[in-house]
């Protein structure tokens, strides 16, 4: 494939990327509108984000498997068409149970198109250099998404109200299906992995159940938290029993042997618990508390997204030169140090230092995310691309619905603007906590020893896959 074909295939994959984050960025300033049209409580904002996410981290990796089976390009194209298609429904949601509704919808359209993209990324560009530099172009595309989310969800809320933050999908998604028609080859694994449906029952049962206990427990009471909590742990341990007993499972575990995988995998979750946590509190505090517009709360996080869309291209040149732990080191510092600054935050806090805050939170972000994406893909056999492509990406929607969670839970008995700043605190010490975990997941995962796993978990991996299984493009 020629160079030029080859950027013409990145751009189409980053059209997906761009559509599928920016509903995420531009749903989260249009929540106060959304909420008081649709009288939805706190909890109701909350699973208007986590249905989405929820949904995409359960099918991440089942959608990379069909990809692998029938064809990635098939499986992009017939994701884009339900992902127009529900935020089509969206737009036209008479009520709160709708709207959740089609954010399944959605997510199902969702969930075929991201970590599809990235296996055809990283099967098209296999200069390992070059393909740094794509993932972290890659990553430059999702700081496009958090800059031009809040900004434009702001302005569509206030001038065409907040049901046009979904039909914007429609005219980016049907362009994108017909440039994947004309410009993506057709790519999969001569001989892709069985479907594994009761891995899937229990990789739902283990994201709902987690996530309704941490939302609900403050509304349901605890026993209702403890019970969710209860059957996660229990569909965490058959999934493992499972998938470690199964030939071919929906997730390898012998993945995770590596350890700069784990790293990258467990860094995911809690770089975008981070991310879904900062965006769902700072929505709710400058809109509902400090009285902004939907606009002027998106032109609050344009630092953020400015920031982070011109470090993650240079992210992803430092990774291809000099290895992921620079990076990663320099995102766990910003994630930490943003936490602890913001616990400080009050209603009458000035506008500038609080801007700061943002930019030093995009910094760590755009840092963050080319390394997990070229470490968790690099060293895994082609014919398995579109599955640990998928694990990555489940992780990231994981640790956003987690976030939301977790902080939502948090304030929810905030009953006055004082009391939800005093309750959001706890909240960014967490999210402090986040940012020191990942400072030592990115010592830890990134020296000698943990390379060293990977080059065994690779070799086990080759000398496992059978003859056969290597990449058929069209």
């Amino acid at each position: 494939m020629s160079r030029r074909r080859r950027i013409l295939v990145l751009c189409v994959c980053c059209t997906s990327l761009l559509m599928v984050a920016l509903d995420n960025t531009i749903v989260n300033v249009a929540l106060p509108a959304l909420g008081e049209d649709l009288h939805a409580p706190l909890s109701g904002l909350q699973w208007t984000m986590d249905a989405y996410t929820l949904t995409l981290a359960g099918l991440l990796i089942l959608s990379g498997s069909v990809a692998d089976r029938i064809g990635r390009r098939r499986v992009f194209r017939t994701g884009l068409l339900i992902f127009t298609a529900g935020s089509l429904l969206c737009g036209i949601a008479p009520n709160l149970p709708g709207l959740v509704a089609f954010r399944v919808v959605q997510a199902v359209g969702g969930s075929m198109l991201n970590p599809v993209a990235l296996s055809i990324i990283t099967t098209t560009f296999t200069d390992p250099k070059e393909r740094a530099q794509a993932i972290g172009v890659w990553g430059g595309v999702a700081g496009i998404s958090m800059a031009l989310g809040p900004l434009t969800g702001g302005v569509l809320t206030e001038t065409a109200g907040w049901r046009a933050i979904f039909w914007i999908n429609v005219p980016i998604g049907l362009l994108a299906w017909v440039l994947t028609g004309r410009f993506v080859p057709e790519s999969k694994a001569r001989r892709p992995r069985a479907i594994d449906p009761v891995g899937q029952l229990l990789m739902i049962t283990l994201l709902v159940s987690l996530t309704y206990g941490i939302i609900e427990a403050p509304h349901a009471g605890r026993a209702v938290g403890l019970g969710c909590g209860a059957v996660a742990a229990a569909a965490l341990a058959a999934l493992v029993w499972y998938e470690s007993r199964r030939p071919e499972p929906l997730i390898d575990v012998r993945f995770f042997r590596s350890a700069p995988f784990s790293g990258a995998a467990a860094m995911a979750v809690l770089g975008f618990a981070a991310l879904g946590s900062f965006l769902f509190l700072t929505t709710l505090y400058l809109q509902r508390h400090r009285g902004l517009t939907a606009f002027e709360a998106g032109l609050c996080t344009l630092p953020l997204a400015l920031t982070a869309f011109v470090v993650a291209p240079l992210a992803g040149r430092l990774v291809g030169t000099r290895g992921p732990r620079a990076p990663l080191v320099v995102a766990g510092v910003c994630f930490a140090v943003t936490g602890a600054l913001l616990t400080r935050v009050t209603l009458d806090t000035p506008l500038p230092p609080l801007l700061a805050c943002f930019a030093l939170f995009g910094l760590g972000f755009g840092m963050l995310n080319p390394p997990v994406t070229n470490t968790a893909v690099t060293g895994m056999p082609a014919a398995q691309a579109s599955v640990a492509a998928a694990i990555a990406s489940t992780s990231r929607q994981v640790g956003q619905s987690l976030g939301i969670a977790i902080a939502g839970s948090i304030v929810a008995t905030a009953a006055t603007a004082s009391g939800f700043v005093r309750a959001a605190h706890a909240a960014w010490w967490i999210n402090a906590g986040y940012g020191a975990l990942i400072l030592c997941l990115a010592v830890i995962t990134t020296g000698r020893w943990a390379r060293g796993t990977a080059q065994r978990t690779a070799a086990r991996l080759m000398a496992d896959e059978p003859v056969g299984s290597t990449e058929r493009h069209r």
